[in-house]
């Protein structure tokens, strides 16, 4: 019996039998402006020689898994010949979701799992569930932990205390990866070219220089400078996909303060853009969303708690989720949550090594373990009770 486990998120999916490495891989399909007709699936993106002006076409929206045409096709690619040749009848399956998941959607995921492509088993879980677990497994002296997760369409701060979700706790603010793209492809197109088409082209721009600021408004005055002074500046070349296939940030050296380059690129020059856009997940109200940013919300969470139980949770929080990559962004999460709390309270926040992966690796731990069987719902569990009793078994 082998264990897939698949860490389903709204960017992209994290996949892997339990007892071999993970892969990342984007949870859409694409469609090119030059092949218009032909459409490629998940990581078939490589295969795409020219990706400027790259159509997505995605399984989530605003978080939940709405298009289940795509996401059918995405994992008949992922489950098939040409990546994870999955026996499905010798196979179970660990499975993500998000939380508070519509009913509907858990029915009809329950419906596919077990129906169309037969799973021996399932457990359906969130993906906080599962980097709780590691947590715990890692620091069996710890009772509390608060995962922080800051993903494509939402940042979630959940508690768990003793390997339990405390529902009550849970805040969700709708700032994710997705809302930082978008604003900065408005920003750019406002000020210096029209990127609105170019999604693929200003995520790679946002991953290769955007930063969490430490000071805000300092950073705000260096960035208005003239020249050398403004040490913020960076001058990022797109690529062009002929000669340049990536696009890059140009070395401080190479800089051309004033006046022109002489090469043929094509050139961004971006300043406070670069922390200004991640500022977002700190203060969603810079641009007319009226929520919480991350550190209020972690207090907020923590505060709607049993008071005995405060500092467990302050001293244990994780980061996961592909925007706590941001240089920067532990540092910044850290430094508010102190000047929130009182000072009587160890403040710990943990960055993991991989933390996209974190949850999978999770879910890797868990299928390892010893009750683990006891956890999932088997196909034949299933043709005798039906969808009810996946919702008394998956804590969803």
């Amino acid at each position: 019996m082998e264990t897939l486990v698949l860490d389903s998120g709204a960017s992209t999916a994290k996949i892997g039998f339990g007892d071999k490495r993970v892969s990342v891989l984007p949870n859409c399909q694409f469609r090119s402006r030059t092949a218009r007709l032909k459409t490629f699936t998940s990581n078939q993106i490589d295969e795409i020689k020219d990706p400027s002006g790259l159509y997505y076409i995605l399984p989530f929206q605003k978080g939940y898994l709405v298009n289940w045409d795509v996401q059918r096709q995405v994992w008949d690619h992922l489950f098939g010949k040409e990546m994870y040749k999955v026996d499905f009848p010798e196979t179970t399956i660990i499975i993500t979701e998000p939380y508070f998941n519509f009913n509907s959607i858990q029915e009809s995921m329950n419906e596919i799992l077990f129906e169309e492509y037969q799973f021996q088993a399932v457990y359906r879980t969130n993906a906080g569930n599962l980097s709780a677990h590691k947590y715990f497994e890692e620091n069996s002296s710890e009772l509390c932990c608060l995962v922080v997760d800051s993903g494509y369409s939402f940042t979630h701060i959940v508690p768990y205390c003793k390997g339990k979700k405390m529902s009550e706790g849970i805040c969700r603010i709708n700032v994710g990866g997705k809302l930082l793209s978008n604003h900065l492809k408005e920003i750019i197109s406002y000020r210096q070219l029209h990127v609105m088409d170019e999604t693929h082209v200003i995520n790679q721009v946002k991953e290769d220089v955007c930063y969490v600021s430490q000071d805000f408004y300092k950073d705000m005055e260096i960035a208005q400078m003239k020249g050398k002074a403004n040490t913020v500046m960076r001058d990022y070349v797109l690529p062009d996909f002929s000669t340049i296939k990536k696009g890059f940030c140009k070395p401080l050296e190479e800089m051309v303060f004033n006046g022109k380059y002489k090469t043929s690129e094509q050139i961004l020059r971006l300043t406070n853009e670069r922390f200004a856009v991640p500022e977002i997940l700190f203060h969603p109200s810079d641009i007319g969303i009226q929520e919480m940013g991350i550190p209020e919300a972690i207090v907020h969470s923590v505060q709607s708690l049993p008071e005995e139980m405060h500092p467990h949770f302050f001293k244990n929080i994780i980061l996961t989720g592909g925007n706590s990559l941001l240089p920067g962004f532990r540092d910044r999460v850290y430094a508010d949550v102190r000047s929130l709390t009182p000072c009587d309270y160890d403040v710990s926040v943990l960055l993991p090594e991989n933390p996209i992966t974190h949850s999978w690796e999770g879910g890797r731990l868990l299928s390892e373990s010893s009750d683990f069987m006891d956890l999932v719902v088997t196909k034949d569990d299933y043709e005798e009770n039906g969808h009810c009793i996946c919702e008394e078994k998956f804590d969803i």
